[in-house]
Order: C-alpha cells, then structure tokens, then sequence
C-alpha cells in the first residue's frame, strides 16, 4: 500500500517524524498472533444504585428510582451496543459481587440512593472506594437534592488521581450521556486501526506500544503490495455502481469526467475491502498523494466516515485516534481538515480538506449536499466540495501527545462555493464564527504540543464536529485521565 517506502522503512521509520514505530506491537495485517477483537458484543456497564433507598429526605424513595430505570432501560435500547448489569451495593463487599457480575471490562455508573452513599463517611467498607481500588472508571448521577451529600467528593477523588465525572441533573437523559461515554474506554480496546506510513503528528500517537498501553488500540500494518492486489480484485460492475451513485447523488460535476470517478470509486471499494477483511474500525493513510495516478482515495474517506469507521489522510493519527473516541462515543463522523487560518476582522476561523464526511449526523443522518470537483493541487481526479449547515453549532478538537484534548466551538457562517476554473486549495470549506478570534490566534495549540508544534501536521490540522461538545470533553477527559486545553 505504502508506494514510496519499504515495509523495512514502515516497520522502523516514520518519513515525517524520524519516530520509532515499535515493530514488535506494530501487528502485520493478517497475523493470525493477533486475532481481532469481538468489536460486535455489547459493552457491560455496571449500575450501581449506591447505599439504601430509605425514601424519606436523606434518599432516594422507590417512586424516585423508577424514573432513572426506565430511563436506562431506554438508554440501553437507544445506544444498542451497552447492556446495564444493575444491582444496589451499600457496602465493599456487596459491590465487589456487583462487579464481579458485570465483568472485568465494566465501567461504572454510580446512582447515590442516600445521603452517603457513595463514600459511608469516606470509610473503606464503602462503594466508591472499591470502584478505584480495582481501577474502574466511573460516572456518577447526582440528583439534586434528594441524592445525598457525597457528590461534593467527586472533585477531591478526581485530584487523588481516580477517573471519575460527575453528572448533577434532575434530568434523566443524562443518564444515556453517562453510558454513552462510559462506553468509550472498552470499546477503544477492543478497536484496531490499519495504518500506512509515513505517519505524522505527536510522537506518542506514531508509536503503536503507547498507543496500546494507553488507549488499548491496536495498530494494524498493510502489507506491501496488499493494496494493488485489492484494487486489482475490485468487482468492475460494482465499482461502476459506485461511480454512479457518486455522480446520481451529487448537485452537480464541475470538473471531473466519468473515468476520474470511476477510478475514484475503484479506490473507494478497496479500502472497504482492506477494512473488512481484517475487522478493523479505522484507517490512517500517509501515502494518499502518492496513489492518485491510479485513484483517488478521498471519496473512499469520505464514504467511510459516513459508514462510521473513520478515516484519516496525511497519516495524521493523532486525529484518527479523536476520530475513533469520538464515534464510540457519538456514533458522529468528524471532517479533518486543515486550519486555514484565524480572521480576526471577521472573529472566524477557517478548516478546509477534500476527504469530508457528508453524514456528519452520524450513518443514519442526512448526508449534505456535495459537488464533484478535480483535486486542486494536482488538477485531477474526482473529490468532494460538501457543503456543511449554515448556522450549525460546531466543535473543533484533537488529542495530541495521547493525554491532551484541544477544543474550541463556534457557529458556521460560510460555506464557500469555489467556482469552476477557480483553484485555491482543498475543496470543501467552512467558516466559523469563533468566541474570541484574537486568543484563538494567539492560543493556537494552547501550549500543549510542546517541540511537536514544529511539526506540520501536528499543529495544522484539527476534526470538527457537529454540536457543542464542550461537555462531553470534559467529561471524557475525567474518565480517561486526560487534561483538556482550551484554544479560543
């Protein structure tokens, strides 16, 4: 797959980065020492309804519980991939049973059912404390009021070094966020993700051992050559048929003819093919320059992203792994692009690139709308130029150095249409109106990326999402042990 290196330079060498990649934890695709994990089973969460129901002042009546099971139970059906193991714990020992019943891979989900029912008075014999001592993360649903004064500890456990967030909500939808992003852990190291080098970014995220030991995925190399054989055994009605939905769907074709696309859908079907074939739940390319005599991978990006495998080009991983956390824990594709810069006339910021998702709802949204275009830096093939929501709330992040996540928000304001003849770089394009333009320039990294910020990549690139996503950030950095870094 790689054309300009060996499998010698892939095993040991990144072109960009000059990073070890630890041919020992590096998985060569297919190896049977390595068998994929069972990405299909539903991840365990344990439930624990923590202390007594006493169903006076100082806890949780019955008639107080049946809201929060229902909402579970509804929680459970809407996710589709969790399954509660529920069970009330009051002291170590009722909770060590609880979760020796939901596995060792649990994470839990703690309901205080009485005023201390979390901590007992901060005693050992006590839920929380057993949670940690055998290292779970954990969320905690407080209700206000009548849950029980031992919320307020959340903070102190969290600075001794324990993962845990806190949840304060009269609402029970919260309850499906918790499991939502509780999730996220297990899933991860159940994932694996092909690569093809050179790769880019963070040190950390290039060196498959730290990304196994500190996120549990797991790096799949392409063999040499497997790519050519693939796209050589691509079905050519099938690859038609791809081509013309592609031209059927979109507003219109600017530049490319039928072959660029048909070439580009060629390339399309096999990275499904090399997906499928080993299972994986990713993709990362730093060779997507390099194939575009013979195809254009970008709608092939695109068209994963939309199935919920993310992809990423440039051999970016530091923005495959903030891809795959966040479709575990979204189910939401990401558009990786590049910043194209801060206008602070116009208090925006700027992400462009060729490979953008069109379901950026998640698989069962609506896709956008999209022209067909020719890649404007080598006037060829067949991309997309998507045009995203005017007006849609948006979140910028990226995990760098596998223990920091950046964020910032804003709106779209813009969605340039380039016109035909026109080449000013990648494709699709949108405009963000930001918060504060002036410390999004001058906070750009936000101090985080060390020596890695002369890195082009590392620092260029960062992954939008739909929505505001601010708090499930944050919660997410609690549970996993991260720090968070505001840009803007």
């Amino acid at each position: 797959m790689c054309m300009h290196c060996t499998r010698r330079q892939f095993l040991g060498t990144s072109a960009a980065g000059g990073i070890a990649l630890a041919a020992g934890h590096l998985a060569a695709e297919g190896d049977a020492s390595s068998p994929p994990p069972a990405r299909h089973a539903k991840v365990p969460i344990c439930v624990i309804i923590a202390g007594k129901s006493l169903g006076n002042s100082w806890g949780l009546a019955e008639s107080d519980l049946a809201p929060v099971m229902k909402r579970l139970a509804q929680a459970e059906k809407n996710l589709g991939n969790v399954q509660f193991v529920i069970g009330q714990a009051n002291t170590a020992e009722q909770t060590a049973r609880l979760l020796d019943r939901a596995g060792p891979e649990a994470p839990v989900l703690a309901i205080p059912a009485d005023i201390f029912g979390l901590s007992n008075f901060n005693r050992d014999d006590a839920v929380m404390p057993t949670v940690f001592q055998q290292g779970r993360p954990a969320a905690v649903f407080h209700l206000p009021i009548i849950g029980g004064h031992d919320w307020c500890l959340v903070n102190p456990w969290r600075e001794q070094g324990h993962r845990i967030t806190l949840l304060g909500s009269s609402n029970c939808d919260e309850l499906e966020r918790a499991a939502s992003l509780l999730r996220v852990i297990p899933l991860l190291r159940r994932s694996r993700v092909l690569v093809s080098a050179p790769l880019k970014g963070t040190p950390e995220a290039q060196t498959p051992e730290q990304v196994k030991q500190r996120l549990g995925v797991e790096m799949v190399a392409i063999a040499d050559g497997r790519y050519d054989q693939a796209m050589a055994d691509v079905d050519e009605s099938a690859a038609k048929a791809e081509a013309q939905r592609w031209l059927d769907e979109a507003e219109g074709i600017v530049e490319p003819n039928r072959e660029d696309v048909l070439k580009a859908a060629r390339a399309s079907l096999t990275l499904e093919r090399l997906i499928a074939e080993n299972r994986a739940d990713g993709l990362c390319v730093g060779t997507c320059m390099g194939w575009l005599s013979r195809g254009f991978p970008c709608l092939g990006f695109s068209r994963l992203n939309d199935r919920g495998i993310p992809a990423a080009c440039d051999g970016d991983m530091d923005c495959l792994l903030t891809m795959l956390i966040f479709q575990h824990a979204l189910n939401q594709a990401g558009f990786l692009g590049n910043a194209g810069g801060v206008d602070t006339s116009k208090n925006a910021f700027h992400l462009s690139h060729c490979s953008a998702p069109l379901k950026l709802e998640g698989p069962d949204g609506p896709k956008a709308p999209y022209l067909l275009r020719r890649h404007a830096e080598v006037r060829g093939g067949a991309v997309t130029e998507v045009h995203y929501r005017i007006g849609q709330k948006i979140t910028f992040t990226k995990l760098v150095h596998l223990d920091t996540l950046l964020m910032f928000t804003g709106k779209i304001i813009e969605v340039p249409k380039v016109p035909k003849g026109e080449e000013r770089g990648c494709r699709t394009e949108l405009v963000a109106e930001v918060d504060d333009a002036d410390r999004l320039l001058a906070h750009w990294g936000g101090g985080a990326l060390g020596a890695s910020a002369m890195d082009y990549y590392a620092s260029l690139h960062r992954v939008a999402y739909y929505g505001d996503h601010t708090r499930n950030i944050r919660h997410l950095a609690h549970l996993m042990g991260l720090k968070v870094v505001e840009e803007g």
